[in-house]
C-alpha cells in the first residue's frame, strides 16, 4: 500500500507499507458541508439565546471580536464575509486571541482576515500575554489568578469566533477557550495549564476537567457581559461543516454534539506502529504537534512506536518544554522532575514523557536531529524510513496512519 503523508502547507511523503501489515489511514469522518456563506449566514441570522445579532449589537458603543491566531484552522475570513453583509465590520475592534502565542506574521494576518485585512488593520490588536494590560477578575476554585485583557473586560459587546475541535487537555477547543488563555495573562495561562498535569484533564472530557472548570469560572465573574459567538466545525479538508451563534455555552456545547461526529474516529484494532500527523497550520513547531502524539496514543499498543510526523516550520516552540524533556534519558525521572515545579510548557512534557513510558516517540520534522535525541526522541529523515525501521525490528507490527493527529480521536470498537 502507498499512502501520501501530508508533510508541511503542500508537501507530501509517498510511503509504501505492506498490505500484511497495513490497517488502514483514518482520517476525522467525511461529512457532507454546505456553501461556507450560507452555512455561516443561516447560523448568524437563527442565534442561541438571542432574537437575532442585530438586537444583540444594537446600542453597543465599544464592539470587540475576539478571533483566533493562524495555528488555528478556524475560517475567521469566511465569517467576516458573511458579517460584512449585516454589520459594518470598521464599527468593532478584533482582538487576537494569542494565550502566550507570538505575535501573526503578514502572512497569517491574511489567512485570518482574508480580504478585509487592508480595511480592518488599523482596528486589530494582537494580544501579548506579557505586555498587554490585563484586569483581575478575581480567583478561580482551582486558585487560578484570572487576569484578562481589559480590552476584553471593557467592552460592552464581545464576539467570539472561533472553531470546535477535540483538544488534549482541555476536552474540546471553541467556546470559553477564546477567553481564557485566548486573551488572559502569562501567569493566569501559567496557573490554567497547570491543571492539564491532572489525568482527567484529556480530550473529549469536560466534566471533571479542572482546565475547563477553570475557564468556565473566568466567564462566570462575567456572566453580566453580553456575548454573541459564532462557533464552526470543520470537516477534514478545513470546509465549513456546521456553525452555531449565539450565547456561548448554548453554541459550545451544540458544535461539541457535531465535533464528536467528525473528529471521534472507530478503528478495528490498536497498532504496533501509529504514524500520526500534525496537519498544516498546526504543525508551526514541536510544542503545538504534540497533540498528534497525545491523540495518537489512544490508537497504540503498550511498547509499540508513534511516529509523528510534522515539519515544525518554525522550531521547537517553547525552550522550558525541551529542557524538561532533555532532564535525562528516563521518562519516570521527567516526570518526577516536573512534579518538582511547573512553569508554562511542563504539561506537554509531562504529556510526552507519560507516552515514553510505555511506548517509544519517534519522529520526521525539520528540526536538527540532536534536539529530537536529547528529548529522548528518535529522528527519522522520512515517514518511509521510521517505517522501514520498525518493521525491521518487528516484521509482523500492524501500522495504523492517523493523517489528521492533532484533532482526530481514534476510539477501539
Amino acid at each position: 500500500m502507498i499512502v501520501d503523508v501530508k508533510y508541511g502547507k503542500d508537501g507530501v511523503q509517498k510511503t509504501s507499507i505492506p498490505d500484511p501489515n497495513y490497517i488502514g489511514t483514518f482520517y476525522p469522518k467525511d461529512v457532507v458541508c454546505g456553501d461556507p456563506d450560507e452555512v455561516i449566514g443561516s447560523s448568524i441570522d437563527n442565534p442561541l439565546g438571542y432574537s437575532s445579532m442585530e438586537e444583540f449589537l444594537e446600542g453597543g458603543e465599544d464592539v470587540v471580536f475576539i478571533v483566533n491566531d493562524g495555528t488555528r484552522p478556524t475560517p475567521t475570513a469566511k465569517v467576516l464575509d458573511a458579517l460584512s453583509k449585516r454589520m459594518d465590520l470598521r464599527s468593532a475592534r478584533y482582538l487576537i486571541a494569542t494565550g502566550t502565542h507570538r505575535d501573526m506574521t503578514r502572512e497569517e494576518y491574511d489567512m485570518v482576515f482574508g480580504s478585509h485585512y487592508e480595511e480592518l488593520k488599523d482596528r486589530i490588536i494582537c494580544h501579548d500575554a506579557k505586555k498587554s494590560e490585563c484586569v483581575n477578575l478575581g480567583t478561580s476554585k482551582n486558585g487560578t489568578p484570572m487576569e484578562v485583557n481589559k480590552i476584553a473586560v471593557d467592552a460592552d459587546r464581545l464576539v467570539i469566533i472561533t472553531s470546535v475541535e477535540p483538544h488534549y487537555f482541555a476536552g474540546y477547543t471553541g467556546g470559553r477557550k477564546s477567553f481564557l488563555p485566548g486573551v488572559a495573562s502569562y501567569r493566569t495561562v501559567e496557573a490554567n495549564h497547570k491543571l492539564a498535569m491532572s489525568e482527567a484533564a484529556q480530550s473529549l472530557a469536560l466534566d471533571g476537567n479542572p482546565v475547563h472548570e477553570d475557564m468556565m469560572d473566568a466567564l462566570e465573574v462575567i456572566k453580566g457581559k453580553r456575548i454573541f459567538s459564532i462557533q464552526m466545525v470543520l470537516d477534514r479538508h478545513q470546509n465549513i461543516f456546521k456553525a452555531a451563534s449565539g450565547d456561548l455555552n448554548e453554541a459550545f456545547h451544540k458544535a461539541i454534539g457535531w465535533a464528536n461526529e467528525v473528529f471521534s474516529v472507530p478503528i478495528p484494532e490498536k497498532a504496533d506502529v501509529v504514524v500520526s500527523v500534525a496537519p498544516y497550520p498546526m504543525d508551526v513547531d514541536l510544542y503545538q504537534s504534540q497533540k498528534a502524539l497525545d491523540n495518537g496514543k489512544w490508537a497504540l499498543k503498550e511498547n509499540g512506536k508513534i511516529i509523528m510526523v510534522s515539519k515544525c516550520r518554525e522550531g521547537t516552540g517553547s525552550d522550558t518544554f525541551l529542557k524538561q524533556l532533555s532532564t535525562s534519558s528516563d521518562p519516570f525521572e521527567v516526570l518526577e522532575n516536573l512534579k518538582a515545579e511547573y512553569k508554562l510548557g511542563y504539561h506537554k512534557a509531562a504529556k510526552m514523557a507519560e507516552i515514553a513510558t510505555w511506548a517509544s516517540i519517534w519522529a520526521v520534522t525539520d528540526l536538527e536531529p540532536s534536539l529530537l535525541e536529547g528529548a529522548n526522541i528518535r529522528p527519522f529523515p522520512s515517514v518511509q524510513a521510521a517505517v522501514d525501521e520498525a518493521l525491521r525490528e518487528n516484521p509482523s507490527s500492524r501500522v495504523m496512519v492517523l493523517m489528521d493527529g492533532s484533532v482526530t480521536i481514534p476510539r477501539l470498537e
